[in-house]
């Protein structure tokens, strides 16, 4: 009799496991992916933080130069979500057929700026047409991950002397890295990651007319899962400006919520 109580009650069992839904927290566990451009990081990972916390959605994050980004989601790279730091790049992406571009906003802006060694004894110089970065650097290399820090020396007339002193990086946060190291006396990399790297000091700022607009474009891939979008409207609302601006981010558009 025990025996046969024991099996009904282990078959009831079994048949409640099969037949009951899955639990909220199962339920919950999506994750999307977001391919962003490298300088994105700190204030992208606190963002991401913001948005997981108040969706449930979980965000996994890749960061490099916009144009590796974008040539791997070309390759077939599962991407939900693209931050560039370059229109162009976004403008590649459209070109495409990468993204949706209904879906594309201008959401940052951000700031050229020439950095030191914290220890350097280089202080505030101002960036003007006739600035010699040349000399300035004095034996020491130039490093920058951006492609406007070189139109920005050909529009100030520093170019020409410069150049052989420079070496082009990966992406501003390989260019950072070694200016925080002491590895090259001068850096040219965006406000927002200088403000992040203890080891450096900002000693001069580039006019905004002198280089093409430091823009960050925003746009959903063409096969982003339906949480995504949900994902790109938190990009646009207060809690995420409030972050963004904190990070010393321009933010471009007006907030949603």
């Amino acid at each position: 009799m025990l025996d046969r109580t024991l099996k009904f009650l282990a078959a009831a069992a079994l048949g409640v496991a099969l037949t009951s839904p899955p639990t909220p927290a199962l339920a919950q566990d999506k994750t999307i992916t977001v391919f962003a451009a490298a300088s994105m990081k700190n204030a992208l990972d606190d963002v991401d933080a913001a948005f997981t916390k108040s969706t449930g959605i979980k965000v996994a994050a890749s960061y490099a130069a916009s144009s590796a980004l974008i040539k791997q989601i070309e390759n077939g790279a599962p991407a939900d979500v693209f931050v560039s730091a370059d229109l162009d790049w976004m403008d590649y992406g459209a070109q495409h057929k990468l993204i949706k571009d209904d879906t594309r906003v201008n959401l940052l802006g951000n700031r050229l700026v020439l950095i030191a060694p914290k220890d350097s004894k280089i202080d505030h110089v101002t960036i003007a047409p006739g600035f010699d970065l040349a000399k300035l650097a004095g034996d020491g290399r130039i490093v920058t991950g951006d492609v406007r820090a070189k139109a920005a020396l050909e529009k100030l007339g520093a170019w020409a002397a410069a150049e052989p002193k420079f070496a082009m990086t990966e992406n501003v946060r390989a260019a950072l890295t070694l200016v925080a190291r002491g590895e090259a006396a001068l850096g040219i990399v965006y406000e927002t990651d200088a403000k992040v790297e203890p080891n450096v000091k900002i000693i001069g700022a580039f006019p905004a007319e002198s280089h093409p607009p430091i823009v960050y474009p925003v746009a959903l891939t063409v096969n982003a899962k339906p949480e995504a979008a949900q994902y790109l409207a938190f990009l646009r609302s207060q809690a995420a400006k409030a972050v963004f601006e904190t990070y010393g981010f321009t933010f471009l558009v007006r907030p949603t919520s």
